[in-house]
């Protein structure tokens, strides 16, 4: 009969997390956008199933791996804002029953397990709501880092098998912080295959297997789609490259930015570190300890999504750290250093913080720079286009008058709609393409200054080349603007200046016309 309670609970517990984790992202998702941030998969997606694909047919730095599931989505569901949130909607259940699971198999009890999950629902997706090559990063090494542990504490050879394949999806959703965690997990499989003897072939033989299952994947795509392998090195490996190494000589380490904004973070971990040091205390087998390999495993993991955090420069989306390390302090503290007042003291941290972080960036959206909005003011953009249908449209560009930024696309669609010539859509409402069912991909995914190399850089003239290709081999005539001084891009300030040919027209606000059709040349 206790049996059946218990599992009657989990059943529970697990339903409601995933409807839960589900529609939380959906409601968030649709409150409000930043049109560069909020749509930087849309248009993308749209052309893969248009037969444009990334590296060969438009410049991408990163985050290749949601164009392909986001166009996975696009042709089950259909090109709409439901079936584009729904992508991230799903990744935030998956990572909210991954860690109700990994829970659990730490120690947690099923209630707490259940507490700890909800605040991951609710901190992980639901304050950028779209698919995010950060976040999905972020989460991917998350799952590697749950199914590493397991793995190790488990010995059950499909998290071994699963580690990798996390890690490849983290990589191709964005180049880091998968390679430090690699490099990690290299350190601890090393010391505890030659040194504590606790992981056996049969373990490493899995995780080869994850690994080549995942190299086979990622050739697949290449090959079928014949994805040109030098694009790929230059566009996502040599590039970002060199845009990381000038991130590095600039980052800023002070007290604030590495301590103060992530401080409940921290606190959330003070127990974990409180049980680890009484682990190693007792000294007794403690290289045997596969307890003690999982928490310093966890710690060193967060210092690792703390420096990514730090190299990215963006508002902070590492918040949903503080339910799984509170997770982390509660099983060991009640295992290892049975203290209520410390239960108490992580309970509290965990309510506090969440409320604080939920209210902040998914009420106010604070992520989207949507902290100052009237939401009252949002409108539906269906007039726009029907498949823009569940969206509350209000955007940090229009911030008070949203109506007149949604009426300035209308007409920006209709205007574009007339043009049968071939044209390219250059814009932060990375959406045009799809509405207009436009067949040529712009060169970009998308353009701000780190997309393009800037004139200093040593793969300015690799990308200029690859962008007036496309513009020549796709017989390009005109190419569009949509955005207020979108144009005056120091690479199209270039354009313009180095090609005569190339006829300027402001039409509206917001749109903004190169007529390129007289240009023989393009220098």
């Amino acid at each position: 009969m206790k049996n059946n309670i218990l599992f009657s609970k989990k059943s529970f517990f697990f339903i409601f997390l995933s409807f839960f984790s589900l529609l939380i992202n959906q409601y968030y998702a649709n409150r409000g956008i930043f049109p560069i941030d909020s749509f930087l998969v849309f248009d993308a997606a749209y052309n893969v199933i248009s037969g444009n694909h990334p590296f060969r047919d438009y410049w991408l730095i990163t985050g290749p791996f949601l164009d392909y599931i986001q166009a996975f989505f696009f042709l089950i569901f259909g090109v709409n804002w439901f079936s584009y949130v729904l992508h991230a909607s799903l990744l935030n259940m998956a990572l909210t029953l991954f860690s109700f699971y990994f829970f659990l198999k730490i120690g947690v009890n099923n209630f707490y397990a259940f507490i700890y999950s909800l605040g991951v629902s609710i901190l992980a997706y639901p304050p950028i709501g779209t698919p995010f090559i950060d976040s999905h990063s972020i989460i991917f090494c998350i799952m590697s880092l749950y199914s590493f542990s397991l793995g190790i504490l488990l010995k059950k050879n499909l998290f071994w098998f699963l580690t990798p394949i996390f890690l490849i999806f983290s990589f191709f959703s964005k180049q880091i912080p998968s390679p430090y965690l690699v490099l990690l997990f290299t350190i601890v499989i090393s010391f505890c295959f030659f040194f504590i003897k606790n992981v056996s072939k049969r373990n490493l033989l899995y995780l080869f297997f994850g690994c080549i299952f995942s190299f086979f994947l990622i050739f697949s795509i290449f090959f079928i789609n014949e994805i040109p392998i030098k694009n790929f090195l230059i566009q996502y490996i040599f590039y970002p490259f060199s845009l990381g190494e000038e991130r590095i000589n600039k980052l800023n380490i002070d007290l604030k930015n590495l301590v103060f904004q992530f401080k409940f973070i921290y606190f959330a971990l003070i127990p974990l570190g409180i049980s680890t040091f009484f682990l190693i205390k007792k000294k007794k087998k403690l290289m045997e300890n596969n307890e003690l390999i999982i928490s310093l495993l966890f710690i060193a993991s967060v210092g690792i999504f703390i420096y990514y955090q730090l190299l990215t420069k963006n508002q902070i989306f590492i918040f949903f750290l503080i339910p799984i390390a509170a997770a982390y302090s509660h099983a060991y503290i009640t295992k290892h250093f049975d203290n209520k007042y410390l239960i108490y003291f992580i309970l509290l941290i965990f309510i506090f913080s969440t409320t604080k972080y939920h209210i902040r960036f998914n009420h106010h959206k604070k992520f989207m720079e949507l902290a100052k909005a009237d939401f009252n003011l949002a409108v539906d953009p269906v007039k726009l286009d029907v498949r823009l249908r569940g969206l509350k449209w209000i955007t940090p560009y229009y911030l008070d008058k949203p109506l007149d930024e949604l009426n300035l696309l209308v007409n920006i669609k209709n205007i574009l709609s007339e043009v049968k010539e071939k044209k390219i859509i250059i814009t932060d409402y990375l959406f045009f393409s799809s509405l207009l069912n436009n067949e040529f991909a712009s060169p970009n995914k998308w353009y701000d200054d780190l997309s393009i190399p800037n004139k200093k850089n040593k793969y300015y003239k690799v990308h200029k080349d690859f962008f007036l290709t496309k513009v020549k081999n796709n017989k390009i005539k005109y190419i569009y603007f949509i955005g207020k001084n979108k144009h005056t891009m120091n690479f199209f300030s270039e354009l313009i200046y180095e090609n005569e040919c190339v006829i300027f027209k402001k039409i509206n606000e917001l749109l903004t016309e190169f007529n390129v059709s007289r240009c023989e040349q393009i220098l």
